[in-house]
């Protein structure tokens, strides 16, 4: 009895970037340091835990059409604090720190 000889093809299966297909950059970081930046062309947003630069990048072109110079990613961790009497913790936060060439402007509203 002769035996045959099969081939099998491996499809690609496309690996789903978890990041990239929800909502990266959660809101502008409205503060007094944050507007005295925007006057300087850099603005600040809230993103998620997991968001790297390159994530960001993509996110903020997609959403104002506008390249950034450069990006800062900052990890706020999360306070302990004391109120009325009682123990608790304020939430971190992982910011991110927008940089625009002269002339670009973004609406935050």
């Amino acid at each position: 009895m002769a035996t045959k000889k099969t081939t099998t093809e491996k499809t690609a299966v496309e690996k789903v970037d978890t990041v990239a297909s929800s909502k990266v950059i959660i809101a502008p970081r409205i503060t007094e340091k944050a507007s005295m930046q925007s006057s300087a062309n850099a603005y600040t947003f809230v993103v998620r835990k997991d968001a790297t630069k390159h994530t960001v990048l993509d996110a903020f072109k997609k959403e104002y059409k506008v390249t950034p110079k450069a990006i800062n990613i900052t990890n706020m961790p999360r306070k302990n604090t004391f109120i009325r009497g009682k123990f608790g913790t304020k939430a971190g936060l992982k910011k991110a720190v927008i940089f625009l060439n002269k002339g670009d402007t973004i609406s935050l509203s």
